[in-house]
């Protein structure tokens, strides 16, 4: 199969990684220095290569500000049985647009970096397959991450939506709320060191997507769920309420079981 790859960043490295061994691959990129690290693979910076390519499919691996606008960049050098596809971990705008374009498309989300993930070692990974769009496209992709060693879920455009509010909402917000009220510490411990390398991961991330995270219908719900929670262990502090504190431990460790 000829896959054509959009973006030389991290994931659009390790998706040609992984892929030209066993497939023709290129890599579209603007920027050439991005690409020298690249190895048995074509590379393109122009529009026209593609056309020329005659990709069979093409993954969109830019940031999530400029996946769609790329991806009307790309598509008028595209044959009309390519699939196009995503791996964006906000899927806002995707289906109507990928609908409008009437192509065949397949849409996941690999859910394992690369911020913290271990790209070389992913069997405590998670990847999620969107069970809309191009049939074979999706068997592609179930086939790739399940021989990666990923755990693969399938989910509808909505359900993705709805599952990510919730696993990267409360962990971001939680972050934010830590770099707000953080201040420099000569001798830190442990726990806090782990806290701030999150925080500086999750603040490093393009501010698109921590956007998009944000301004989701459904996180809101889910931070005055955290609002709450801080109301109530205020309360048990400024009460020293034991009882409610051994209460409220018990349970949040329930939780985490």
């Amino acid at each position: 199969m000829k896959i054509l790859i959009l973006g030389a960043g991290k994931m659009g490295c390790f998706f040609t990684d992984i892929l030209s061994f066993d497939h023709e691959t290129a890599v579209y990129e603007i920027d050439p220095k991005r690409m020298r690290f690249l190895y048995n693979t074509l590379r393109f910076t122009k529009l026209e290569e593609i056309r020329e390519f005659h990709p069979d499919l093409v993954i969109n691996c830019v940031t999530l500000q400029h996946t769609i606008e790329v991806f009307r960049q790309v598509i008028p050098y595209l044959h009309q049985d390519c699939i196009i596809s995503d791996i964006a971990s906000v899927k806002t705008d995707l289906k109507a647009f990928y609908e409008e374009t009437r192509m065949h498309y397949v849409s996941t989300h690999p859910m394992f970096g690369p911020t913290f993930a271990n790209l070389g070692a992913l069997s405590s990974e998670n990847a999620i397959v969107i069970n809309e769009g191009d049939y074979l496209g999706r068997v592609f992709f179930l086939d790739l991450y399940r021989r990666l060693g990923l755990n693969v879920h399938e989910y509808n455009f909505e359900e993705h939506d709805e599952a990510m509010a919730y696993s990267l909402s409360v962990p971001f917000v939680s972050t934010f709320v830590f770099s707000a009220v953080m201040k420099h510490q000569d001798a830190p411990g442990t726990t806090f060191k782990r806290h701030l390398a999150i925080a500086r991961g999750v603040l490093s991330e393009d501010e698109t997507l921590l956007r998009e995270i944000l301004f989701n219908p459904r996180t809101k719900s889910h931070v005055e769920g955290i609002r709450e929670e801080l109301k109530g262990l205020i309360h048990i502090i400024d009460n020293h309420d034991a009882e409610a504190l051994s209460k409220f431990l018990t349970r949040i460790r329930k939780n985490i079981k």
